[in-house]
């Protein structure tokens, strides 16, 4: 491994903003899973990065949402550049993410992606009756357990646990 793992500064940001656009394209404000961040802080003290050669190459982010009456985090986005993929820098922050919320006493994250990859950090299918803000494939809903059994009892509606910065509808800016 030749990156560094380290938490993400507020210098950071422009650059992580660029590699999400490069990543995601404008498709990803649409997403359900980014109407959850949507005016939303991220939690401080879990943002992360990936450096390399004195470059921001990767990052991830997790965000406070609530499930029926749970307090959970919503990992992602999860970012890496194109041509860096596939060399386990994802999964690195991933694991410095995960470490740090059971640090923090989360006791469970959930996220919307491809079970193949994450499962390679523990995360597992949710079978469980949860309702996101908007279409969401199933089969794509995956959770872990920080803290034994809040898994097998999350279900309800995920939705955000407060507003840090009132939005309007289309994400351009204030109401």
């Amino acid at each position: 491994m030749s990156w560094q793992i380290r938490a993400e500064r507020a210098e950071d940001g422009p650059l992580v903003e660029r590699l999400l656009a490069e990543s995601f394209g404008p498709g990803r404000f649409a997403k359900s899973a980014f109407r959850l961040r949507e005016g939303v802080e991220a939690v401080a003290n879990l943002g992360f990065v990936a450096i390399e050669e004195g470059e921001l190459r990767g990052s991830v982010r997790f965000w406070p949402v609530l499930v029926g009456a749970t307090a959970a985090l919503l990992l992602g986005p999860l970012a890496v550049q194109q041509p860096q993929r596939g060399r386990g820098m994802g999964i690195d922050l991933m694991r410095r993410g995960i470490a740090e919320a059971q640090g923090s006493g989360w006791e469970v994250i959930i996220l919307v992606g491809d079970e193949p990859y994450y499962s390679r950090v523990g995360f597992s299918r949710l079978t469980q009756r949860l309702r996101f803000p908007g279409p969401v494939d199933p089969a794509r809903v995956l959770g872990l357990d920080l803290k034994q059994g809040t898994l097998a009892g999350l279900s309800g509606e995920v939705r955000r646990v407060k507003i840090d910065e009132p939005v309007c509808a289309d994400g351009a800016g204030t109401a």
